[in-house]
């Protein structure tokens, strides 16, 4: 899986449109109408490609924005340097044994990098770049999305890489949104409790592996580099910011240097938020002053703006999370774990896990571990437990299980107090942080499993021999994308 990959964005691009999934839009404004064009044919596209904007009016002409990088699972692999054509359920599979004996890999600094081929430093203007106002009730420009934001523990010294929000506030003034207990804010508030500005490195453009790292629940202390170096199976190759001391990716498109002052705070949002609404309003965040800007000749930027979810709309999310969520069940001693997925229309609100029932119980053991493990505790709402004969990748297949294998009065059980956050739309201000779960055990009921009615459907082998002997009569019948291919 790993020694396969280059860290450089535009080799991967390049193999991207090998594959014959990237589109070139030229002209296209940024404001809203990149956001709108990407939010159409994420919700049109069973199969969407990567969408490079190219000569973006009423700004910069060298500036292009990539968007939907990894929305389907044969950019996502080829990210991983995995087999492009793999399917879902083993990709899952695949990525779950990975990790679980990933070895770090520290990263290797070197002296000079493509990043740097324009430093700019005193007449900063990163508001005449191409940064796109990516939906309409949006407080401003938004140059984060896709990110990636570096910070050091002041006391003991660890790195950590994040993806948050960031804002355009002025030439060389942004503003950076990170959320309660993430490790960035850790970092921020140790600095500011000192009395102290906090250092700051932003990245908003690179390989696709290192915003997979940064939207990865990465161990506390653990540096993202070192855990894609891991992936990558050799070093991440970094830069020293002159300013700050902090890594930079070597094969950044574009980066800047600078640092929070305590105190120092402008409005920033609202932002339509990866939930699907405007779940934190605008309040006043700390500014990040720009110190230094750089750059490569004709920079790309990338853009990964949350949009009201769909099934493209952060399908990485959920192929990775699924992993981490199906190794906690793993890990806790839940058996026979066929399948987990967390659809990305719902994403962190629905998680679905599909067992093969061994002892009574067996299905409320495996809901309660997948909605209090660390992957599946923060925003869930709802964890439904199938037997193994459901397809979890399939709605429908789930719908039909919720609606024939559930009683409302015996097979839910609600949590009360779980972890929730600022996002979660249901939650009213001043009651923030709390939410409650439904685990529905949406299996044969386990005493008398075998007496449940069979199921009115032809035999997988069945269908299987049909498929083969009647292929001439069926061929152009049913025409199958390779998104409908890598489902199974």
């Amino acid at each position: 899986m790993a020694g396969l990959i280059s860290q450089d964005l535009r080799e991967w691009l390049s193999a991207v449109e090998e594959l014959g999934q990237l589109v070139r839009l030229k002209g296209v404004h940024w404001d809203l109408e990149i956001g709108g064009l990407l939010e159409v044919v994420l919700e049109k596209n069973r199969h969407p490609p990567a969408l490079l904007f190219e000569e973006i009016p009423d700004a910069r002409k060298d500036t292009r924005i990539l968007c939907s990088q990894i929305d389907v699972l044969e950019r996502l692999a080829l990210a991983m340097g995995a087999e492009p054509r793999v399917g879902l359920r083993d990709f899952i599979q695949n990525w779950r044994r990975r990790i679980r004996g990933l070895k770090l890999v520290e990263p290797e600094f070197l002296r000079q990098g493509p990043v740097f081929e324009n430093c700019v430093e005193g007449k900063i203007d990163l508001a005449s770049f191409p940064v796109p106002r990516w939906h309409e009730l949006d407080g401003g420009r938004y140059i984060g999305t896709g990110d990636l934001v570096v910070t050091q523990d002041p006391e003991e010294g660890w790195i950590n890489a994040g993806t948050y929000r960031v804002m355009v506030h002025g030439p060389d003034r942004l503003g950076l949104y990170i959320s309660p207990g993430k490790h960035g804010r850790i970092h921020r508030d140790k600095w500011f409790a000192q009395g102290k500005p906090c250092p700051v490195v932003i990245s908003f453009g690179h390989h696709p592996l290192l915003f997979i790292a940064a939207c990865t629940d990465v161990p506390f202390q653990v540096s993202e580099f070192a855990y894609a170096g891991g992936i990558l199976g050799r070093p991440i190759q970094l830069v020293r910011g002159p300013h700050t001391g902090l890594p930079i990716p070597a094969f950044s498109e574009m980066a800047i240097e600078g640092e929070m002052v305590p105190g120092e705070l402008e409005p920033e949002g609202p932002f339509g938020e990866w939930p699907g609404y405007y779940a934190s309003s605008q309040r006043p965040e700390p500014v990040v002053r720009v110190k230094a800007l750089y750059y490569r000749n004709d920079p790309i930027l990338c853009g990964e703006p949350p949009l009201r979810p769909s099934a493209n709309q952060g399908f990485h999310r959920s192929v990775l999370r699924a992993a981490l969520i199906w190794n906690a069940l793993e890990d806790a001693g839940v058996p026979d774990v066929q399948a987990v997925w967390l659809h990305p229309a719902a994403f962190r609100f629905f998680t679905m896990v599909a067992i093969r029932q061994r002892y009574p119980g067996h299905a409320r053991q495996a809901a309660v571990v997948a909605s209090q493990c660390r992957a599946g505790a923060y925003l869930g709402r709802y964890v439904v437990v199938v037997d193994e004969d459901i397809d979890i990748y399939n709605p429908d297949d789930v719908i039909w299980a919720l609606a024939t294998r559930s009683d409302p009065a015996e097979s839910i059980e609600i949590v009360r107090r779980a972890w929730s956050g600022p996002l979660d739309p249901i939650i009213p201000e001043g009651a923030k942080g709390f939410s409650s779960r439904a685990l529905i055990d949406a299996t044969r009921p386990y005493e008398w499993r075998d007496q449940f009615p069979p199921v009115n459907a032809v035999s997988p082998e069945l269908k299987e021999r049909l498929c083969q002997k009647y292929a001439s009569l069926l061929k152009g019948l049913f025409p199958v994308t390779n998104k409908m291919k890598n489902m199974h």
